[in-house]
């Protein structure tokens, strides 16, 4: 029997999303100080306020204020009208030292005998819906949200949209399991009161109302879906799911959306983990990512989980996989790997015959080193790599190398800030498909 599953995404202006980016943009300044820096901050947004609060070890100073202002100021919020805005708004730090108790499990001599920040399970997710080893549902919602910030940044079409915004995408499967369809598109995006009431009664409100609703409505239709569907991100089988089926759209449904941000929600971060994730398809160990740097497993973990899943499927071992690795604190290796190909395994033994799930994870851990200090080595996530991942999720993100600036030299030394350094780095590098050689030889693929 078909059924339905219903992904969704937030926008980088969702007040969640400028917690989650504040307290990542606070950990890569303190990782470009000092790469050895231990760091947990948490960060909380309402009307006209930012307070950043949580536990950090370093050599280096990070102005947090600048730093809040800053991303607030690049994600969008540069109007007072939005009740939120970098120039005006507050920011307290309540950000002390990492207690000794949780440093003392995890620092060691022996470097690659690292311990885990903290216990817990991670899981990775890759399926072969989209050419990227996501799932429709969670992708497309990302897209939407995307192309829907860059309308807003260029400045000629839809002049009206406010930062904060949300999406939805339903998909419809069939007997076997395979997507067929969009069902349902959900939108819903902050905005302008472009259009005003014509005098002060109920009546002419409702209709400002009806007609700026109409108007985003038809610009959704005319100039969103257009432009996500013409998008390189959206392979043919998927675009083919919106074009062959009649899908429904909402846009706004409560009718209008000016009051949003901070000033319509407080946010918080790590209040966002599912679409961090893959929109609720595989699972989630509870977890979030974002203000940790990588000796909290809770965040390495979960990207060399996706790593493995990735690539994986990307090899031929299964058409969709899920990885759970689990950690107790201050230990190196995990506790228990585990993993379900959902009844698609295709690797197998010496004999030919087809691996248990359990035979499996079993491969996983003699080809993947899983200690805390051997992912951090392998995706290089002592660098200040972070700010990107905490909107429009962790996963199924291009790789690529960017120069940065770091504050401290080849050797280490720390320069106190009055001398940068240029270092490449490389991002989202978790989701590189490196693997899949080493998988194919050693899993008979």
């Amino acid at each position: 029997m078909g059924f339905l599953f219903t992904s969704e995404s937030v926008s980088e202006g969702h007040p969640d999303k400028i917690a989650d980016q504040i307290s990542d943009a606070l950990l890569d300044e303190f990782l470009r100080c000092d790469p050895e820096s231990r760091v947990a901050c948490e960060t909380m947004v309402t009307t006209g306020l930012v307070v950043c609060g949580g536990e950090v070890k370093t050599r280096g100073y990070v102005d947090v204020q600048q730093t809040a202002r800053d991303t607030i100021e690049r994600i969008g919020y540069t109007d007072s009208a939005y009740r939120f805005d970098h120039n005006s708004c507050g920011v307290l730090s309540a950000i002390h030292e990492q207690s000794g108790d949780i440093n003392q499990g995890v620092d060691r001599k022996e470097k690659e005998e690292m311990g885990a920040g903290d216990q817990g399970m991670m899981f990775g997710f890759a399926c072969r819906e989209m050419d990227n080893y996501m799932p429709i549902s969670s992708e497309v919602a990302h897209i939407l949200l995307q192309e829907l910030a860059r309308i807003r940044r260029e400045g000629r079409e839809m002049t009206y949209l406010r930062p904060d915004s949300k999406s939805q995408v339903t998909v419809k499967y069939d007997d076997h399991g395979e997507p067929v369809s969009v069902d349902t598109l959900v939108l819903s995006t902050q905005h302008d009161p472009f259009i005003e009431p014509k005098d002060h009664t109920e009546e002419a409100a409702r209709e400002a109302d009806q007609a700026m609703h109409d108007q985003i409505t038809k610009d959704v239709k005319n100039i969103l879906i257009p432009r996500v569907l013409n998008s390189r991100d959206i392979p043919s089988r998927v675009k083919a799911m919106f074009e062959n089926h009649h899908f429904r759209l909402l846009v706004n449904p409560t009718g209008k959306f000016i009051i949003g941000g901070p000033h319509g929600d407080a946010g918080l971060t790590g209040r966002k983990i599912i679409v961090d994730t893959y929109g609720g398809h595989g699972a989630h160990g509870g977890g979030a990512f974002s203000g940790k740097d990588s000796s909290k497993v809770d965040r390495s973990a979960a990207y060399a989980a996706r790593h493995i899943a990735k690539n994986m499927v990307a090899a031929g071992a299964a058409d969709k996989m899920l990885v759970q690795v689990a950690y107790a604190i201050g230990k190196a290796d995990p506790v228990g790997v585990f993993v379900n190909s959902y009844g698609t395994c295709k690797a197998k033994n010496q004999m030919g015959k087809t691996l248990s799930d359990q035979e499996m994870a079993d491969k996983i851990q003699e080809l993947f080193n899983l200690k805390p200090y051997g992912i951090i080595q392998r995706f290089g996530l002592t660098n200040p790599i972070f700010s990107p991942s905490a909107s429009y999720g962790h996963f199924g993100r291009e790789p690529y190398q960017q120069e940065v600036e770091v504050y401290y030299d080849e050797n280490g030394k720390y320069h106190n800030g009055n001398k940068t350094f240029k270092k490449t780095v490389e991002f989202f590098a978790w989701e590189k498909l490196d693997y899949v050689d080493i998988i194919k030889n050693n899993l008979n693929l």
